[in-house]
């Protein structure tokens, strides 16, 4: 069965397929179908979950092995293929033909490729899957479909505006996803649910301080202290909301947690950060936080910023822009708040 990525939602509540396949060049929808099938799944009963990365001379032998034999622990699992290449190769070709065509009982299989490759809807591998499971393709959104995603994804955050103000979204993010998120994110955290009109937005949106606030990330994320101190000083001085400035800290320390834990699971670094849709040019600034900062250290990150939103909210005592400071400190690598050790 054949599904764009914005009915799947609704083929998930009448129940689960045997086999998933999410194939595309668009990493946003292609991230978030594969999250909702996961979630969907594991409120099913499905918690034991595999993953494998299938690269060039993987062992497809390994994954029908895994299938076939039954779980330690009667669990009902997820087996999770990521293809790095746009077509499966002969070898597993053969391996998901045979999988589509006898699905496991106890078992969800979801495959996320990249774009595939010309001809592979014509394969027999592909048919099956379409027979017998779902098949989404993801593609760049442009035109009315992109003004209908902004629209669908303003209304999930209770913010209804006008189509002039969905047209200047559109045109500010030129169809980049990810950016669109991030933006109509902001404008929740600045504005809250409710009604915004299009000078609203463009206030919000194509404001200039907004590079500061990122500029501010990347320092820290390279362990630049001075800078980020700098930056975050030059933040107060323009008069940019501390909650814009929290949620740019906080949104890359929980990518940061999601990339560290799945790499004490395992998962290469590569992998973790392509699971986590982070792009190929920021990948550098997170291996090097990655390598600089520990799963417990980033976990503590998360918790100061959690008690800076108190703050920020008048909910606890404290000075916003110090708890900031706080935060943007330990990102760049301050070991210890107290003791003014710092780790380069």
């Amino acid at each position: 069965m054949k599904l764009r990525a914005d009915q799947l939602e609704k083929r998930l509540r009448q129940g689960l397929a045997p086999i998933y396949l999410l194939s595309g060049d668009e990493p946003l929808q292609q991230g978030e179908a594969a999250d909702a099938i996961r979630t969907a799944a594991k409120q099913a009963g499905y918690k034991y979950r595999e993953v494998f990365d299938i690269g060039t001379g993987f062992d497809w032998n390994t994954v029908l092995e895994e299938i076939d034999s039954p779980s330690l622990f009667a669990d009902r699992r997820i087996f999770d293929l990521r293809l790095e290449a746009g077509s499966p190769g002969r070898e597993g070709a053969k391996a998901l033909l045979t999988i589509a065509e006898s699905p496991p009982n106890d078992a969800i299989v979801l495959i996320v490729a990249g774009k595939l490759a010309a001809g592979a809807q014509k394969t027999r591998w592909f048919q099956a899957i379409d027979r017998q499971g779902v098949v989404i393709q993801v593609w760049p959104l442009q035109g009315r479909q992109l003004l209908q995603w902004l629209q669908r994804r303003l209304r999930i955050k209770g913010i209804h505006t006008d189509p002039a103000g969905v047209q200047m979204l559109a045109t500010r993010v030129e169809g980049n996803l990810l950016a669109a998120a991030q933006e109509i994110e902001k404008l929740y955290v600045l504005q809250g649910s409710g009604t915004v009109d299009a000078r609203t937005i463009v206030e919000v949106v194509t404001d200039s301080a907004r590079f500061d606030v990122f500029d501010l990330v990347d320092n820290a994320l390279q362990g630049h202290l001075v800078s980020a101190d700098r930056m975050l000083s030059r933040i107060r001085a323009e008069g940019v909301a501390p909650a814009i400035v929290l949620w740019a800290l906080t949104r890359e320390i929980r990518i940061l947690e999601q990339i560290a834990f799945g790499k004490g699971n395992g998962t290469s670094l590569d992998t973790a950060m392509r699971q986590t849709n982070v792009w190929e040019k920021r990948k550098p600034l997170i291996a090097r936080a990655i390598k600089r900062l520990s799963l417990t250290e980033i976990s503590r990150l998360l918790l100061q910023c959690a008690r800076t939103d108190r703050i920020i909210k008048g909910l606890s005592h404290g000075d916003p822009w110090m708890a900031l400071l706080r935060v943007s400190e330990g990102l760049a690598g301050v070991r210890d708040q107290g003791s003014g050790i710092r780790k380069t």
